[in-house]
């Protein structure tokens, strides 16, 4: 499944708030889609966890393949997995510039770093899924030291708080990463072991 380019709003309106995906909110609450308004079915347990799989996947921007591939990758290491899942995406390059303030979502976080405007310990890194450690220094190349700052980072001042793992400054747009993120602090509010129950018969 390639990743998601449609509507975002359509996307937070069935799935709720998806800061990764969307900073907007729609006025409008109810499910999109023709019948969206009288929806009065409960939800099957296969549904509430597909729906929890589906925040997860629309908010890190990660396609199905990608996702699976983390949760195998999460059952391999010693800890829960289901929060070492989520320390997996929330640890990935992109993921880390949109939450040190650097883009107003993942989307426009990827297309930094796959562009070639970030590095990691003063090394140049195009790969979104990079896996960041506690320690690693995050900059923009120094190619845009005569470009000024960048137009998307003029509005973001002070708009989204850094999180504790985190230590970013927008003045020098730099930062580093001190810590593993803590589950308290995902950006995504998620509940993990649903979604491991679901691909438990997947893979």
């Amino acid at each position: 499944m390639s990743r998601y380019r449609g509507p975002r709003l359509r996307i937070t309106r069935r799935l709720g708030d998806l800061p990764g995906l969307a900073r907007k909110s729609s006025a409008k609450t109810n499910p999109p889609g023709q019948h969206g308004a009288s929806r009065s079915k409960s939800p099957s347990q296969y549904s509430i966890r597909l729906k929890e799989k589906q925040k997860l996947r629309f908010n890190y921007g990660v396609n199905e393949t990608q996702l699976i591939r983390y949760v195998k990758k999460a059952r391999r290491m010693k800890g829960s997995t289901g929060e070492i899942l989520l320390q997996l995406l929330e640890m990935r390059l992109d993921t880390i510039v949109f939450r040190g303030g650097f883009a107003p979502t993942l989307r426009a976080s990827r297309q930094l770093v796959s562009h070639g405007h970030i590095s990691v310990n003063m090394s140049g890194v195009n790969i979104p899924s990079y896996q960041c450690k506690p320690g690693d220094k995050i900059s923009f190349k120094n190619s845009l030291g005569g470009m000024g700052r960048p137009n998307q980072l003029a509005s973001l001042d002070g708009a989204l708080p850094v999180p504790s793992h985190l230590k970013f400054d927008l003045k020098t747009l730099s930062g580093e990463v001190k810590q593993i993120v803590s589950k308290e602090e995902v950006s995504c509010s998620v509940n993990e072991l649903l979604i491991i129950e679901y691909y438990s018969r997947k893979c």
